[in-house]
Formats: structure tokens, C-alpha cells, sequence
């Protein structure tokens, strides 16, 4: 997968499944992160074609819970993101998805305390060595792409040395979010530091940090150099910034996300909270379309309250042979 010249959807945990990655593709996204997914869970998980709606899922065994949801639109864009702390057991869980995907991302700069208390994300930011052996064992056995993504160190200098190494493992690209461990999303992306990193590598650098508006993307890489540029918040509040001409109106990329979301069939609570996260930038959740939606039991009530009852009708009809299927 080439990575030069890109606009690439972060991976962004609970909302980051198949219809928010297509929403963004339609709309420019060239490639697309899929929420960080432990090696452990989809370890625990055995890949079944859904012939019902055309996809390849990745189920925890015993269970209907889909892991991980992919699709053959996405296949040449969808880079499946893992978190780890084990080489041998980051390429077993690798090998398990590795066809169904574009390329393999590690997560390495995730502060969460989940990620973090399991060795995995920004600990291993403090662990070069550990951070080699997993690259190159993945990139020695695997024929798919593998990149990693990173946050920034204590010190410039610091961050560069990290970069190096992890350019010599063998990566296909490295991602970089300008912030440092301890800051939060409310604290200014330091682009500055991420053209540190550019500059002392040879491979593609994707900048993350601070994109919010179509402009956004030309002003980070021109004051990063970055070839490639990854947005995160600006494209779950309105998936369109992708867009050159503008963003679409709000309200018509919530109704193109529900469909999405009807026609793949997507986790009813990964689908709230994305309309959740949407109402919350642009109006509040105490209005009464927060509440009816906080409420909603099912996709059939997401689809009454944003007046698409005619489309899941349809969807389950061609899927089912009967209307109203819950």
C-alpha cells in the first residue's frame, strides 16, 4: 500500500467499525484505521464469511460477538490496528486477519490505563527494544504491510531516536500524534516536533494532530512536511472533512452514517455512541434528540428517529423476506 500523499481515518476505540470507515471513504478518506483491537481478543476469535450481508467478521468463539468487521470495498484501504506486548503472540493474531486487510498497524500511543497496565500503547514508547522485536517479527512473516503509530517522547531528540529505530525494523510508514503521553486533546498538537521526525526519516510520516477543517490538512503538512495526514476528532464530528469542495451539513452525514449502519449491521452500541459523539460537538445530548437517542434499543429506533424507517424496511426486506425484522 502506498502511503505518500495520503488522508487517512484515525483508529478511534469504539467508533472506529466498518460504516464510519466507509462513510469516511466515500467522502476522500484513503485509507482507514479500524479501532485498536487486543492481539488477546481477536486471538479468541475464529473468521466466518457473512454471506447474509457480505462480509468477512471475526467472532469471539462460542458467542455472536463480532470482533472485527471487514468488507471487500474496504479491502485495499483498511488497515487493521492491533494493541500488544508480544511479539509471538502480536504475529499470531496478525496472521488471523492479515488477508482480510490492507496492512497491520500496532498501536504505540494509546495513554489509556487499559493499554497501558497491559504493557501495550504508550508503554511501549519506553521500550525500544521491545518495539523492535515486534516490528521485525512482524515484518519478516508477514507479505502485508506493517506500520506502527506513535505519540511524541519527553524531548524532540528523544523522539527522533525512537523514529529511526523503528524506520530500520522494515515499516511501511510511521504514524506520528503530536501530542506527548501526559497531554490531553485540549492541549495544542505540537507540529513542530513532528517535523523533527520527518525530517530524519526517508519512509512516509503520517501527521496526527489538531486537523479539524479540510484547511487543517494543507496547514499541517506544510508546517510538518509530513507526506500523509490522519485525522481523528475532525472526521468523527462530520466525516466529510475529507471533502475538498467543504464539509456536507451535519445532519445529512448522520443520516448517511445511520444507513451505513443499517446496511452493515453495525454494534448498536458502537453506533450510539458515534451519533453520540456528533450531537455532542455540534448541540448537546439534554435536547430531545440526545435523549430519544440515549433511549433507542435497537437500529429499528435509530431509524424512526432520524426518519429512515422506509430504508431499514427495505434492508430488511431484501435481507429477510419480512419487514420489521428487530
Amino acid at each position: 500500500m502506498d502511503y505518500h500523499n495520503k488522508l487517512v481515518l484515525a483508529p478511534m476505540v469504539r467508533v472506529g467499525t466498518l460504516p464510519l470507515r466507509l462513510l469516511a471513504a466515500q467522502y476522500g478518506a484513503d485509507i482507514t484505521y479500524g479501532e485498536e483491537i487486543i492481539d488477546h481478543r481477536i486471538l479468541k476469535c475464529e473468521r466466518r464469511l457473512n454471506e447474509l450481508i457480505g462480509t468477512t467478521d471475526f467472532v469471539e468463539k462460542g458467542t455472536e460477538v463480532v470482533a472485527f468487521r471487514t468488507c471487500d470495498q474496504e479491502r485495499n484501504r483498511v488497515v487493521f490496528q492491533m494493541g500488544t506486548s508480544d511479539a509471538v503472540r502480536a504475529l499470531s493474531a496478525a496472521q488471523l486477519v492479515a488477508k482480510d486487510v490492507a496492512a497491520i498497524d500496532v498501536n504505540m500511543g494509546c495513554p489509556k490505563a487499559f493499554s497501558v497496565q497491559g504493557g501495550m500503547g504508550s508503554a511501549l514508547l519506553s521500550k525500544p527494544d521491545l518495539i523492535h522485536d515486534i516490528l521485525t517479527t512482524l515484518r519478516r512473516n508477514l507479505s502485508t504491510p506493517v506500520t506502527c503509530k506513535i505519540r511524541l517522547l519527553k524531548s524532540p531528540n528523544d523522539t527522533v531516536e525512537l523514529a529511526r529505530r523503528i524506520e530500520k525494523t522494515g515499516v511501511s510508514a510511521l504514524g506520528v500524534h503530536g501530542r506527548k503521553v501526559p497531554d490531553r486533546p485540549r492541549d495544542p498538537a505540537k507540529w513542530s516536533e513532528i517535523a523533527d521526525v520527518v525530517s530524519a526519516l526517508s519512509i512516509p510520516v503520517i501527521a496526527n494532530g489538531d486537523v479539524f477543517e479540510y484547511n487543517d490538512i494543507q496547514r499541517i503538512k506544510s508546517a510538518t512536511g509530513a507526506t500523509s495526514v490522519m485525522v481523528a476528532r475532525g472526521a468523527l464530528w462530520n466525516p466529510s472533512i475529507f471533502l475538498p469542495e467543504g464539509e456536507l451539513p451535519y445532519e445529512d452525514v448522520k443520516r448517511e452514517y445511520l444507513r451505513k449502519c443499517i446496511l452493515w449491521d453495525n454494534d448498536l452500541k458502537s453506533t450510539k455512541q458515534t451519533l453520540r459523539e456528533m450531537i455532542m460537538h455540534y448541540s448537546c445530548l439534554e435536547f430531545p434528540e440526545g435523549k430519544a437517542l440515549n433511549k433507542s434499543e435497537s437500529l429499528a429506533d435509530l431509524a424512526e428517529l432520524y426518519g429512515q424507517e422506509e430504508y431499514y424496511q427495505f434492508v430488511c426486506k431484501t435481507r429477510f423476506g419480512v419487514y420489521g425484522y428487530r
